[in-house]
């Protein structure tokens, strides 16, 4: 890529893709909210019932259009939306304090859906605060409707749509329009608008915070929702180079295709384990026509959120189920409910620092009922015997061994029950506790394998909160520390013939490949997108070489240095065989 310029700004990778069109700058016209007395209430809950029976129609409209793009789970979303204008209590209250106080029922709607935003804004959950913007949504569209205003937008084909935020309806009617991409203000990667865009194969890149400040109406605008930045007036120079990513997509993907049946395997012949991780329960067409070895983390909190509640024996059963027979005969990876940090807890509980907090298998165990209820749909799940269970966040043995006695108390019960299901599942951990890697030799004496989630372990090694932009120049992955504890527990692991294998940010970053092979991992486990372009880098991948590369790695003394090293043997040895599309800049 051309040297970062002045015109390039830094978001959230929301959705991946490339387009390059003109922004359409989308602004909601900011209703007025009377708050003035009114004197026939019986009008004001006239109005109120026409307002809510009109914003029901146009949810259902979106909510009909939404089966059509996006299939009936992500759809659901537009269903929880409807349930909240039927809920009694909501209305009830609503419709009382218009007889009490006689103000507008503008003004009670907006103040009382209002309450319930605040609420979940002072919750510090990325999540919530995403919920929340869902329910601003449904709050607008009735003062919109109160006030017999109509949705305008004039947005034509083909643009770029730049806005404050998204709502879930917005992009979904958006799509209508064969929209080429959306840069926000705000917005995170487990927002449904988000969720969406990915869905609908529209690139997105969110959270730029003042893009709208920008960007002007018409300006020509880059988005590159692999990287998750957003160009603009692009020079001729950036075109050029864009021009040219986008041009190789089509080409090297036809040329990654024929890897597909092909092994991850270095040039000297060691093979690598390729797997992928799933967020949603769609990738799993993706993952195999992508020609992965199988699934290395099911991230089972996505379909909790999918749901917006806690999901039944039989949902999840249903759900493993189906993700098990598609992967089949290769693995299937479940972890077990990672809650907690940046995913939102079940319960209102404020934490002064949620990432050091009540989360991963320390809520599980404290919330055993909860816990044996998904350990019995994953066993259930398991007839075919290519499931695996991992637990999240541990820090001490303890915590495993607790974890094994329920998995023992629900396999008696289903063998009570006489269910059928896999009895020597394996179990292996996360490894993204400091203590958990210091302890690696003990661990790897009760597991079966070991996933080393980087992008926590970093942060603890490091105490960098990778969320925090004042201190992210210091979340560094090649910080020597990460490297030698890398190296510590894969050898730890190997020891005792445990399976390892990395499923973090790091294993997806294409200059770090090389340096993770020549430490000795078992396998890695990358988005199903990447599962092509990481086996070609395999594939020209001297395991002999990358083990010299390693030892000099292993005596650097600083970031730079390794950096450095990594940089020198990718630039020398794989980039020629990749396409610029593919190579980080």
């Amino acid at each position: 890529m051309p040297n970062k310029q002045s015109n390039v700004y830094k978001g959230l990778a929301a959705a991946p893709g490339i387009s390059i069109a003109q922004a359409y700058l989308f602004k909601k016209e900011i209703e007025f909210i009377s708050s003035a007395n009114i004197e026939d209430v019986d009008e004001a809950l006239r109005i109120l019932d026409e307002a809510l029976e009109k914003s029901k129609k146009e949810l259902n409209k979106v909510f009909s259009l939404a089966i059509d793009k996006l299939g009936e789970k992500r759809a659901a979303i537009f269903e929880a939306q409807i349930m909240i204008l039927d809920d009694p209590i909501l209305i009830d209250t609503i419709k009382n304090r218009i007889k009490t106080e006689k103000k507008t029922s503008e003004f009670i709607v907006n103040d009382e859906i209002s309450k319930y935003q605040s609420m979940m804004d002072t919750v510090n959950e990325p999540y919530m605060k995403e919920r929340s913007q869902d329910i601003e949504d449904i709050k607008l569209r009735i003062v919109r409707n109160i006030k017999k205003k109509k949705w305008q937008s004039h947005i034509t084909d083909e643009v770029i749509v730049v806005t404050d935020n998204l709502t879930p309806a917005d992009t979904v009617l958006f799509s209508r329009a064969n929209i080429k991409g959306y840069v926000t203000n705000f917005g995170g990667l487990t927002s449904h608008a988000a969720i969406i865009a990915r869905s609908l194969h529209i690139p997105a890149v969110l959270g730029l915070h003042d893009a709208t400040a920008k960007i002007n109406d018409s300006d020509l605008v880059i988005v590159d929702g692999y990287r998750g930045e957003v160009v603009i007036r692009p020079t001729e120079e950036q075109l050029d180079y864009y021009r040219k990513r986008i041009e190789n997509l089509t080409q090297y993907d036809e040329e990654l295709s024929k890897l597909k049946d092909l092994p991850a395997e270095t040039l000297d012949g060691r093979e690598i384990s390729l797997l992928a991780n799933l967020d949603i329960s769609e990738e799993v067409d993706l993952i195999v026509s992508n020609g992965a070895n199988g699934i290395g983390l099911i991230r089972t909190e996505q379909l909790f959120e999918e749901l917006d509640q806690f999901p039944t024996e039989e949902e999840q059963f249903e759900w493993y189920t189906r993700i098990a027979e598609e992967i089949y005969p290769d693995i299937a990876i479940i972890r077990v409910l990672d809650i907690g940090g940046d995913k939102i807890l079940p319960v209102d509980v404020q934490e002064a620092n949620p990432f050091l907090g009540w989360r991963g298998i320390r809520f599980l165990l404290d919330n055993k009922q909860l816990f044996k209820t998904q350990l019995r749909a994953i066993l259930r799940a398991s007839v075919h015997k290519n499931i695996k269970v991992m637990l999240p966040m541990v820090a001490s043995i303890t915590e495993v061994r607790q974890s094994k006695e329920i998995l023992e108390e629900c396999k008696n019960e289903l063998k009570y029950e006489k269910y059928s299901f896999d009895n020597n599942i394996e179990l292996g951990i996360m490894v993204e506790i400091p203590s958990a890697a210091v302890l690696a030799h003990e661990f790897a004496k009760e597991v079966s394998f070991f996933s080393i989630g980087t992008n926590d372990l970093i942060q603890y090694l490091l105490a960098v909160d990778r969320g925090n932009e004042i201190v992210s120049n210091l979340y560094q992955e090649f910080h020597p520390s990460v490297i030698r504890t890398i190296d510590f527990i894969i050898k730890e692991g190997k020891r005792h013939n445990v399976f390892v294998s990395i499923c973090g940010e790091m294993a997806s970053d294409q200059i770090a490949i090389p340096l993770l092979i020549g430490l000795g991992l078992d396998s890695l486990s990358v988005s199903p997108a990447l599962i092509p372009v990481t086996k070609q880098i395999i594939r020209n991948i001297s395991y002999e070489e990358v083990q010299k590369l390693v030892e000099k790695c292993l005596a650097a003394v600083t970031e730079h240095e390794v950096k450095n090293l990594v940089t020198a043997y990718f630039d020398k040895n794989i980039k020629t065989h990749l396409k610029s599309f593919f190579v980080n800049g």
